[in-house]
């Protein structure tokens, strides 16, 4: 998790466009959701975020293979409080393993 999000940012996550697809409900907190080819709008109090990914090849380390997308975020008539408390409960819920 960052400490700050700016309105346009971009960021590589390590899942599959279909593990993204399935988490995005439950990430946007209830929140207006309009799918689109490999893209994404959610509306945010009153402005809105537009989600755009791409594939990119698998990270290799040894053995392993972790899928990769390029993620890009743009937040359009967001406040910068609801941008910042809107990121914080992504990233938590997309959060995968820990310890």
């Amino acid at each position: 998790m960052q400490a700050f999000y700016a309105a346009d940012f971009k960021r590589e996550m390590g899942c599959t466009e279909a593990e993204l697809l399935m988490w995005l409900p439950g990430a946007v907190n209830g929140r207006a959701l309009t799918l689109l080819p490999r893209s994404a709008e959610i509306a945010i109090d009153g402005g809105r975020l537009e989600l755009a990914w791409r594939e990119l090849p698998p990270r290799r380390i040894a053995l392993l293979r972790m899928p990769r997308l390029a993620i890009a975020f743009h937040f359009e008539g967001v406040g910068e409080a609801p941008r910042q408390a809107f990121m914080r409960y992504f990233d938590l819920y997309t959060q995968r393993g820990g310890g």
